[in-house]
């Protein structure tokens, strides 16, 4: 759709005390992780620095990220001493004045760049650290830059933190007249919050603000772009892992059927790990920015192998039962034999060893089936709740990737949560019909597609998105 764009871009100051975010606000927006310097030292940013937002290819918001205003209040007895004579200079003037004095190229150099590029812009984003407490200083650097004559919105940084004074800051912006105000975290910003900061921006531009409105809308449709994108890399990951088989020609507990086996759990890691690198890659992020604490994360990998007993363990999964389960519950396949499953691993020197009374765990027919394949050829298969691991370990990375700012510098930290009422409704049943086509897989490069595959990828797509998308409601 064709949308009309102004000629000339939109053109928005950072501005506010030192160390409160305003470097950080500005990696979010632009999903820069690299963009400017970002630490806890005061005054890290020491000139103006520019980034560009664009629609349909062309620039309509220009960012200026600014130094940190470190002495107002000396600048504001100047400035108002400047305002006293006969001529009345209203704000702006005495901004001018003030910018046309030695002092402005000398003592108050950094709040003379934050003054000038104010002057050139339509209108400013104040950055608030809300851990901090309202003291004279803030007051003075709003009455200051308030007398630039632009509209000026109050963000409060970091509300997410027991230590924020939320009330006490909105409270204090009000006795300043600044009564539209947004709480933006830059570290773990909300689902909706640059739809807001938007949106809350455009309210005080009028007719310049519909570019805002035009931004707050194209980053909705980019969430649930990249959101749609997720869920289609997490059913193709369920697909391809659950349909691939190894034939097996080889007798049971032997070499050949132990590199079988290794090479089976290899290509398995291989798949997740292609997972993890699209979905990095989907939401702009890179190997090196994420580490999780319970499930943890190093240079993009999964430490926790998938295919040890712990990884089961820790999220509570529960596979096969009797000898088979027991003997092979960390070999993370299933040993298909004339079409059977046996659970958990390789076990069919464990079955061998129980004799008749294991093989009656499976029943007669099964049993009787099973002594008969037991010299021929096999194959492995993923264990469905293997499967199951795999999903959850991507579900954990999506959704501490949606939560996460580009600003943070703290390794991402993944949380607890479970998509066991998701298997039970939906994907299980669906990962079920998978594993009849074998040929679905495309770990080995073989794979084949057709309509039953892509309806059943688009099927398991959207379970997931829904799940997504409530989970970003609710949370």
């Amino acid at each position: 759709m064709t949308r009309s764009l102004p000629t000339q871009p939109l053109q928005i100051a950072v501005v506010g005390h030192t160390n409160t975010g305003k470097t950080s606000l500005l990696r979010t927006l632009t999903r820069d992780k690299y963009f400017g310097e970002v630490s806890a030292m005061p005054s890290t940013t020491r000139h103006v620095e520019a980034s560009a937002l664009t629609l349909d290819r062309q620039v309509v918001l220009e960012l200026f990220d600014t130094p940190g205003l470190e002495e107002s209040i000396a600048l504001l007895e100047q400035l108002e001493a400047l305002g006293a004579g006969a001529e009345r200079l209203d704000g702006p003037a005495r901004i001018e004045r003030f910018l046309a004095s030695e002092d402005a190229r000398g003592r108050f150099e950094q709040e003379a760049k934050v003054l000038r590029q104010m002057l050139r812009c339509d209108a400013a984003v104040y950055v608030i650290d809300a851990r901090d407490p309202v003291l004279a200083k803030h007051r003075d650097e709003l009455t200051i830059l308030h007398a630039c004559g632009i509209p000026l919105l109050p963000l409060l940084n970091f509300v997410g933190t027991p230590r924020a004074h939320e009330k006490t800051w909105r409270e204090a912006l009000a006795r300043l007249g600044l009564h539209v105000v947004v709480a933006f975290d830059t570290v773990a910003p909300a689902h909706d919050g640059e739809q807001t900061l938007y949106t809350r921006l455009a309210t005080l531009l009028n007719e310049r603000g519909q570019v805002l409105l035009a931004l707050a809308r194209s980053h909705a449709a980019q969430v649930l772009q990249r959101r749609q994108e997720a869920a289609a890399l997490l059913a193709e990951l369920l697909i391809d892992t659950a349909a691939y088989r190894r034939a097996v020609e080889a007798e049971p507990g032997s070499t050949a059927a132990a590199a079988a086996l290794s090479e089976f759990n290899q290509r398995i890691r291989a798949r997740e790990q292609s997972c993890v690198d699209a979905l990095l890659q989907l939401y702009r992020f890179t190997r090196d920015d994420i580490e999780a604490s319970q499930l943890p994360i190093s240079a993009g990998a999964w430490k926790d192998d998938l295919f040890s007993p712990e990884t089961l363990k820790a999220f509570g999964m529960q596979v096969g039962g009797g000898a088979a389960a027991g003997a092979a519950a960390g070999l993370g396949v299933d040993l298909m034999l004339g079409g059977a499953s046996l659970g958990t691993g390789a076990a069919v020197g464990a079955l061998l060893g129980g004799g008749a009374q294991t093989l009656r765990h499976f029943g007669r027919r099964v049993g009787d089936r099973l002594l008969g394949a037991l010299t021929g050829n096999y194959y492995l298969q993923l264990d469905d709740a293997l499967v199951q691991v795999l999903l959850t370990r991507q579900w954990y990375l999506v959704r501490a990737l949606e939560a996460r700012g580009h600003a943070a510098q703290a390794k991402l930290s993944i949380g607890d949560t479970a998509m066991g009422s998701l298997w039970r409704e939906a994907l299980g049943r669906l990962v079920a019909h998978s594993r009849l086509h074998p040929e679905w897989s495309c770990i080995d490069g073989r794979g084949s597609w057709d309509v039953s595959r892509q309806q059943l990828s688009e099927q398991m797509a959207a379970q997931l998105e829904h799940t997504l998308q409530r989970w970003s409601v609710q949370d």
